[in-house]
């Protein structure tokens, strides 16, 4: 890929990169795809990218944000009884 003096981020990811990008792995990201909690893929040739943007949009759809204190959400898991 050529190099270029500005520095951006890509909008179309692979779909390696797509599941770091929301923080999970392939196996994950994969199941999301299929149950709808991520986009699906755009095609170019023989390529298959995901779009940037549309991650960042389903990502913000996910549950479990701003209402909840994060530090109360991952002792949840240790105060069951």
């Amino acid at each position: 890929m050529k190099s270029d003096a500005l520095s951006y981020p890509p909008r179309g990811l692979s779909r390696e990169e797509a599941a770091r990008y929301v923080g999970v792995g392939i196996t994950k990201f994969d199941q999301m795809v299929a149950d709808r909690r991520m986009p699906k893929p755009k095609k170019i040739d023989s390529r298959v990218i995901w779009d940037r943007l549309k991650l960042e949009a389903a990502f913000a759809d996910l549950p479990g944000d701003d209402d909840e204190n994060i530090v109360d959400f991952l002792l949840q898991g240790n105060h069951r009884g």
